[in-house]
């Protein structure tokens, strides 16, 4: 699993690198908007100069004065490199945009392990961080899971490392399934995953994870290690990933067997 585990690390660095370039990019295409539509401008004020001059001319003792002609035709070219000024600010911002639309998809990229599909570490404990804020504010449950997939290690040494990940995308699979949508799912190391369940009691979440191990056992004949822990009013996420870890070691000491 290490050398999954580099190439994400890897594939993690690469996607948010090409989202800085990306910024970067429009920024530059923001400028030369900014640019363009600064000359356009100054295009605009030399075209209304100059009809304002073809105008003066034009009524001077009744006489077409070549002067003012030239002033029309000059006024007309500013006018014009003024309006194709506007077109390519408007082309510019417009690039500018779908760079930053990339970035954005390029950064989510860049916070999910490719594997399982599940939040890297640091963004997942970013994102856990504002969850447990809201839970704070909110005065709701909150419930925080550390899973431990069990006899991972075997199934690499015994099958290989490709069983070994197709058994993680089968525990990620099922948590998935029998979790919200919106619920945080973190991979925190090669075989842990931290998920966060707002509004939901330890009871609640405990018959979910039952139903995750069900269904390993049926598919796979696998199972998870679950430790859970509810919110207290002072705890940081740090403390809560602390007990819920603590809680899954107690199980897997008394338990001995798969299952809550």
């Amino acid at each position: 699993m290490g050398d999954d585990h580099t190439c994400g690390e890897r594939y993690q660095r690469k996607s948010a690198d090409a989202g800085s370039d990306r910024d970067r990019t429009a920024e530059q295409r923001d400028r030369r908007a900014d640019a363009h539509d600064q000359e356009s401008d100054a295009r605009d004020d030399r075209a209304d100069a100059r009809d304002e001059r073809a105008e003066a001319r034009e009524h001077t003792g009744g006489v077409v004065d070549p002067g003012a002609v030239a002033d029309r035709l000059g006024a007309l070219r500013d006018r014009r490199g003024g309006a194709s000024d506007r077109i390519q600010a408007a082309e510019d911002r417009h690039a500018a945009r779908a760079d930053r639309a990339l970035s954005a998809q390029e950064r989510a990229a860049s916070s999910i392990d490719k594997l399982t599909r599940a939040y890297h570490r640091e963004a997942g404990l970013v994102e856990l961080a504002r969850e447990v804020d809201r839970a704070r504010r909110t005065q709701q449950p909150f419930t925080l899971a550390f899973v431990d997939v069990d006899n991972l290690k075997a199934t690499n040494d015994a099958l290989g490392h490709g069983a070994g990940d197709q058994l993680l995308r089968h525990v990620t699979d099922a948590i998935r399934a029998h979790l919200r949508s919106y619920d945080l799912i973190i991979r925190y190391g090669g075989d842990e995953f931290v998920c966060a369940l707002p509004d939901v009691t330890m009871a609640v979440a405990a018959t979910r994870f039952r139903l995750v191990n069900a269904d390993l056992s049926e598919l796979d004949r696998a199972s998870v290690s679950v430790g859970l822990a509810q919110l207290q009013p002072d705890d940081a996420a740090e403390a809560l990933i602390a007990r819920a870890d603590q809680a899954m070691y107690r199980h897997r000491r008394q338990a001995r067997s798969p299952g809550i």
